[in-house]
């Protein structure tokens, strides 16, 4: 299996990890930037380097292509990738329609190829812990769960400007729908503030923060979703927590300084006044027993930091590992799926979904709340 990765800015962290991989046979590159692309593919050996992804599309040696790109070009590559009938892992969010979104599916049908976006959330070591919580039975019946992700995106690509925060809402949307192993149906949603001009862009009205009630399917838990990118005195955090009649789970105030909390309900008191709560912070397990022994050190190690080895170039090399120790994951994911002859766990379908949520999100923020279907892709 070959793989080339398309954009190496934040991309090029997940080069060596494929090239580990006892799954995949040789490792491309793709960048605009001729000098970031010849830089990485000397720093990690690389077997080809493709001036642009159309080059890669055209090699038929090419199996795959893990598209790292800006979020605006989502849509056009990975139908231009399917067509050309390569796998396709793209980083989030799908698309920025709903019309986009039904084209990818549409070309991933007819493709008969893979398609997996590569969101990080689900692969983290505090959503890996979660997960086993929740399938053990641990947490009992959630009746309420929330994601957040709070980030100022001030002096980011232009691209940036003006986003609805709710088009980017994948990575508190996506642990949440995953542990409650279900998919949202509709959403009610308010938008809050008004962006300042230099804060504005081309995508119409926007808010600094919108937060939404999300309705899901066959479950009556209430789901809140809650996302910023500009104008809110807030630290970063992509975090969620969920609640149950037995056990919860509520991430840290603090990125990197505390630990989530597991809490613990109790039998009734005594004097049957409420029941006792234990709160006890809990250090989440690296999971890399998960993954293939040549690529279990990529949960910790910092791979790649464009501009310096001290990996302040992108927040996840501040998370560890990569975003919570998740981008193994997905690589061993992807490869797994494709050889398999699988659908990943973030396929076309629940890729969907998940980004359609926050786009229904954004779309009830303009109407001042009313009730928005989320599309059913399946």
């Amino acid at each position: 299996m070959r793989v080339v990765v398309v954009g190496l800015e934040f991309g090029a962290e997940f080069v060596p990890i494929y090239a580990d991989h006892p799954g995949v046979t040789s490792v491309g590159v793709a960048d605009l930037r001729a000098d970031l692309a010849d830089r990485v593919a000397r720093q990690f050996n690389v077997d080809h380097v493709y001036a642009d992804l159309d080059a890669a599309l055209a090699d038929p040696a090419v199996d795959a292509v893990h598209l790292v790109t800006g979020l605006t070009a989502h849509a056009d590559q990975v139908i231009r990738a399917l067509n050309a009938g390569k796998h396709v892992a793209c980083t989030v969010p799908m698309a920025l329609s709903f019309d986009d979104l039904a084209r990818i599916v549409a070309a991933r049908r007819a493709a008969g190829t893979t398609y997996m976006m590569m969101e990080t959330a689900v692969y983290t070591r505090e959503f890996l812990w979660a997960r086993d919580l929740a399938v053990s039975g641990a947490l009992g019946r959630v009746s309420y769960a929330r994601g957040t992700h709070f980030q100022d995106m001030t002096g980011w690509p232009s691209y940036w400007r003006g986003l609805p925060p709710m088009y980017y809402a994948t990575h508190a949307v996506a642990p949440i729908l995953a542990l409650l192993g279900t998919r949202a149906t509709t959403v009610r949603a308010l938008g809050g503030g008004r962006l300042d001009p230099a804060n504005q862009g081309s995508y119409g009205d926007s808010f600094p923060v919108q937060s939404a009630l999300v309705e899901v399917a066959g479950q009556d838990t209430v789901v809140e979703i809650t996302r910023s990118l500009f104008q809110l005195a807030r630290s970063y955090t992509e975090s969620f927590s969920i609640y149950g009649d037995q056990q919860a789970i509520e991430w840290p105030q603090l990125e990197a300084s505390e630990q989530p909390v597991l809490f613990t309900l109790g039998p009734p008191g005594a004097e049957g006044r409420g029941r006792p709560v234990t709160a006890t912070r809990v250090e989440a397990p690296d999971r890399a027993d998960l993954l293939p022994e040549p690529i279990r050190r990529y949960t910790r190690q910092f791979t790649h930091a464009p501009g310096g080895d001290g990996g302040e170039g992108h927040r996840s090399f501040v998370q560890g590992g990569g975003h919570g120790g998740s981008h193994p994951h997905l690589v061993h994911e992807f490869v797994s799926s494709v050889r398999a002859g699988r659908p990943p766990f973030v396929d076309d379908v629940t890729a969907a979904n998940w980004t359609a949520t926050g786009l229904a999100a954004h779309a009830s923020a303009l109407r001042g709340g009313q009730r928005v279907a989320v599309p059913d892709f399946d």
